[in-house]
């Protein structure tokens, strides 16, 4: 029997948005992350003013941007005015969950009352980066920063899905046989207007780029490996290297509820790390660490009640790996489709998976419960769990 919660100090987020997800090279090039992030945060703060409340921080993950404080010069570009601070956070592409993580840790703990929190990746514009002719690593251009140091292992994240896949068993019939689904489903959401309420116009940009429908099983079966000959995640069974950014307002479920505002309480959050070998295998155990807290075990929350799974789909593999490993209902998973279809934007994709939560669980006969989880590079896995606010006070 799950116990209701009535907790009117619990976290909430509510209102969010994004943009829409361009591939690099393609309808976002020339927007740089800021240029990405800043309409986002203003659209979510102008929404947010129904609640009454002052943003008292700005909250963003990001990977591969200019570095310095994107949080902070989005808020201003914004508009949000000098008096906001703001902080970014970078755990790889996990960052734009754990950045509303953080923002429910502050509002839980009455440190905040109102943060805007997300995640931002401009693929297109990310700077190109070199290590020094005195550093400690072989001088010249690097692509991304270690996910681990000398001495463990570090592949890049598709060498690391191939891994996975064979480790598991995962063949590539089904890794297709998944990403013909996430394909076809992202391009029945798209058609059905499911993305046009959350959409935030960037240029007159206003549809997702990758999206294609015709991506059959038998069509993706044609096309060759892309990490490695003997590997088995294609470009097609992979996500697609995105430009993108989106946020959400994080606030206590009192004032959402005050404010009328529809709302999912953040119940709980887990941070697990494990082999960097196969960071495709973190997910799993982050959601048993979740179900095993105090606020869902106490309550009598388990698998069996959680309605609506979204899992970061960097790699097919990966998907079917947390579904084989926690006995999951394949139908529960990215039913509108996720990054296979979508595209990935590193520090984004994390919050547009609360994004397709609410899309499933704030319509009349939604689920009580909802699940996001992201693999994250360096073997770290990063799960939350949501809840409709009519199962409460």
């Amino acid at each position: 029997m799950v116990r209701i919660l009535a907790d009117p100090g619990a976290p909430v987020l509510t209102l969010g948005r994004r943009t829409a997800i361009g591939t690099a090279g393609h309808a976002l090039a020339a927007v740089d992350v800021v240029g990405l992030t800043a309409p986002v945060l203003a659209e979510v703060a102008d929404l947010a003013a129904a609640v009454g409340l002052p943003v008292d921080d700005v909250i963003l993950g990001n990977c591969l941007g200019p570095g310095g404080n994107i949080a902070r010069v989005s808020a201003l570009a914004a508009g949000l005015g000098p008096a906001v601070p703001g902080v970014t956070v970078d755990r790889q592409c996990g960052s734009g969950l754990d950045a509303v993580l953080q923002a429910a840790s502050r509002v839980r703990a009455g440190d905040a009352e109102m943060v805007l929190a997300g995640g931002a990746e401009s693929a297109s514009t990310a700077p190109w980066r070199f290590w020094p002719p005195s550093g400690p690593a072989t001088p010249g251009r690097y692509t991304r920063a270690p996910f681990a140091p000398a001495g463990f292992p570090d592949p890049d994240m598709g060498q690391a899905a191939d891994a996975l896949a064979a480790a598991r068993g995962i063949s590539r019939t089904r890794q297709d046989a998944y990403a013909a689904r996430s394909h076809a489903r992202t391009i029945d959401a798209q058609r059905a207007g499911v993305f046009k309420s959350e959409v935030v116009v960037v240029q007159d940009v206003s549809e997702d780029d990758r999206p294609r429908p015709g991506m059959t099983a038998a069509r993706l079966a044609k096309l060759r490996p892309s990490f490695g000959s003997a590997g088995t995640a294609t470009a097609g069974n992979s996500c697609g290297i995105s430009d993108g950014a989106a946020a959400v307002a994080v606030t206590t479920a009192g004032a959402a509820t005050a404010a009328g505002l529809d709302h999912l309480r953040i119940i709980a959050t887990a941070v697990t790390a494990g082999d960097p070998a196969l960071p495709g295998a973190a997910p799993a155990p982050a959601i048993r660490r979740l179900l095993n807290r105090p606020g869902v075990a106490g309550r009598g929350i388990t698998l069996r009640d959680i309605g609506a799974v979204e899992i970061t789909e960097a790699f097919a593999s990966v998907v079917l790996a947390v579904i084989d490993d926690l006995a999951l209902d394949e139908e529960l998973v990215c039913t509108e489709g996720g990054a296979i279809g979508l595209g990935h934007p590193w520090g984004a994709s994390g919050t547009i998976l609360l994004l397709r939560l609410a899309s499933r669980m704030l319509r009349p006969d939604g689920p009580i419960f909802g699940l996001a989880a992201c693999a994250i590079g360096g073997g770290q896995g990063l799960a939350m769990l949501l809840e409709r606010p009519d199962t409460g006070a």
